[in-house]
């Protein structure tokens, strides 16, 4: 993955103020998958965009990612470290890549299903019945004994072999992290949105850099673009002067 410029970032940052936490995701995504057309990237299967999310992190901000999560036993606050490559690497070797549709074999039942994707699970989530609307808008196709159905007439153990399908063919779908309390000895689940984890990355950083840009403006006279085209290094060194005029 090629990293992305800090003007670059900054303009992604800059649109994301705007956006809802779907928006900014898809800003993201965006810069993670350049490659991908931004109409596409909605409808890829949610386990490749977290696995794509997951790489531009550990691309823009290293491997180590600091975690704080309260235990739901006693309360207290546990803070332990996780490793960006290694959820990348373990995320994009799951499933089939390019293979986004399951089949499923049951009772004379022969089903095709779309893995969801964020668009699918976010127009399903308005709907009264989110399960039931998204398992019309990503059913493929239905036959029962040769006679095509619609997704209303599927009985509740076919529903749930799709449902097993769809995990084992797309589990990084749901990052989960089991935490062992080391106060009380509980297990604490929690579900890690990496999209909120580096959006809230990217806001830290972009702040830090405008603050930059400015004392190194107010100092020197440059302007936003010329500061930016410097390293990071180079910031950094420029800065330590004229902290010690």
């Amino acid at each position: 993955m090629a990293i992305t410029g800090a003007a670059e970032l900054l303009a992604t940052w800059e649109a994301g103020l705007a956006e809802a936490p779907t928006g900014r995701a898809l800003l993201l995504h965006r810069t993670a998958r350049p490659d991908v057309d931004t109409a596409t990237l909605p409808v890829l299967p949610v386990g490749e965009r977290e696995a794509d999310l997951f790489a531009l992190r550990r691309a823009l901000f290293g491997e180590r990612m600091q975690v704080r999560l309260a235990c739901s036993a006693c309360g207290e606050d546990m803070e332990f470290d996780l490793d960006a490559g290694e959820f990348a690497r373990s995320l994009a070797g799951q499933g089939t890549p390019g293979d986004s549709v399951v089949r499923v074999r049951q009772d004379g039942w022969d089903v095709e299903f779309r893995l969801p994707g964020v668009a699918d699970l976010t127009a399903a989530a308005r709907a009264a019945d989110p399960r039931t609307a998204l398992l019309a808008r990503c059913l493929v196709s239905a036959v029962r004994d040769g006679t095509p159905v619609g997704a209303g007439d599927l009985p509740v153990p076919v529903q749930r072999r799709i449902a097993e399908a769809v995990e084992a063919a797309d589990p990084g779908a749901d990052v989960t992290l089991t935490i062992a309390c080391p106060e009380c000895g509980d297990a604490t689940r929690a579900e890690l949105d990496i999209a909120s984890y580096l959006w809230t990355e990217l806001d830290a950083w972009a702040r830090d850099l405008l603050l930059d840009v400015h004392l190194l403006a107010t100092s020197y006279g440059w302007s936003e673009p010329e500061i930016l085209a410097l390293s990071p290094l180079r910031r950094r060194y420029y800065l330590e002067l004229c902290a010690d005029v």
